[in-house]
């Protein structure tokens, strides 16, 4: 049975070097994971889950006609059929998909690291204690290998220019940002890099009563801003790594401070306690791209009933990037073996994939 699509649609809708980095980012307001504008229209993508779901032949039309799409189509058809022994309640129906990699790019960097460098950069001219910093001159010249040499400057660095502020003030930051900042090979805003078949799957799990959640090792705080006009998805179903924040009246109002330290690592084995801890509920569909996923996948796969676990892999050089078990950033190594060894849905974004971006403004 099909169900309608979640009420919140409406009509305005993570590994040695960089990948170590990136666990001990992750939280300063620092995650290397995981931009454009403001809250605005809802994009057409969040439009597409209509009032109804669609039939099976007319879904995922992104998605050439493979194993794998017929794989998705007929897990949601055997969960949602009124009598059938793999039936599953809606309330039950939650999938959860990561964001770096599996819903949008992260090569050649993660894109939250793009926007933490700038913070830094942004920063300077109130610190010019800085330029004596082999980390700051690191990242003056753009000097990637000296910059991750110098790994735990780089980290103050990064700290100091992405806490103090409110959460408040932060958010407009993000979104600032995203709505200026452009991806150094496509020259595109890091929000249209998202992929056309992952908004078709996300609308149709919806048609078909799933809630959609964000499982990332980015921080939640850069991913709540546009996730809805993106993927929508709220901002309550976004789980990622966390930065410690703390209440105080500033100026006569109430605010949110974020603080230097990590809260949450959202990531690998955290993965799973994070569902855990925001959704009470394991997942039955799990989607990722990389070894920073694979607890999540088995976690997800290893429930009862119904289950399916997909990995994404990045194997078009043409039209995005090709890269797996040699990568720093998106490292699919051990997961892809588990992949082949427990039966779980591998997508080939070359073979699977008719489509990658948006053709225009997600």
């Amino acid at each position: 049975m099909s169900m309608p699509p979640d009420s919140v649609l409406r009509a305005s809708a993570s590994r040695k070097t960089i990948a170590a980095l990136c666990a001990v980012l992750a939280l300063s307001g620092l995650q290397l994971s995981g931009c454009t504008a403001p809250a605005g229209p809802a994009a057409p993508a969040a439009q597409a889950a209509a009032t109804q779901a669609q039939p099976a032949e007319q879904a995922l039309p992104s998605w050439r006609d493979g194993a794998a799409r017929q794989a998705l189509l007929k897990f949601v058809a055997d969960v949602t059929r009124p009598g059938s022994p793999t039936f599953v309640p809606p309330e039950a129906r939650v999938a959860v998909f990561d964001n770096d990699g599996t819903l949008w790019s992260e090569q050649p960097l993660y894109f939250q690291f793009f926007f933490l460098l700038d913070q830094v950069r942004a920063a300077a001219p109130q610190h010019p204690e800085w330029r004596n910093n082999a980390a700051f001159k690191a990242l003056m010249a753009n000097d990637m290998n000296a910059l991750m040499a110098n790994q735990k400057q780089l980290l103050g660095l990064i700290a100091t220019a992405n806490s103090g502020m409110s959460v408040d003030e932060y958010d407009r930051t993000i979104r600032d940002w995203l709505s200026r900042a452009r991806h150094p090979k496509f020259n595109r805003p890091y929000t249209e890099l998202v992929y056309q078949p992952q908004l078709e799957l996300l609308s149709y799990l919806r048609a078909n009563g799933f809630k959609t959640y964000i499982v990332s090792g980015g921080t939640i705080d850069f991913m709540r801003p546009w996730s809805q006009q993106i993927y929508g998805i709220p901002p309550e179903q976004v789980i990622g790594s966390s930065q410690a924040v703390r209440y105080m009246v500033r100026d006569g109002k109430p605010v949110l401070i974020r603080d230097p330290k990590l809260d949450f690592i959202d990531d690998g084995p955290g993965k799973p306690v994070g569902i855990y801890r925001h959704i009470g509920r394991r997942p039955i569909l799990a989607v990722g791209n990389s070894d920073g996923d694979l607890q999540m996948l088995e976690y997800t796969a290893g429930g009862d009933g119904p289950r399916m676990a997909v990995l994404v892999h990045h194997d078009d050089a043409e039209r995005e990037f090709a890269y797996d078990r040699q990568s720093k950033v998106g490292k699919l190594d051990k997961a892809l073996d588990a992949a082949r060894a427990k039966g779980w849905t591998v997508v080939s974004m070359k073979q699977d994939w008719q489509q990658i971006y948006p053709a225009g403004k997600p």
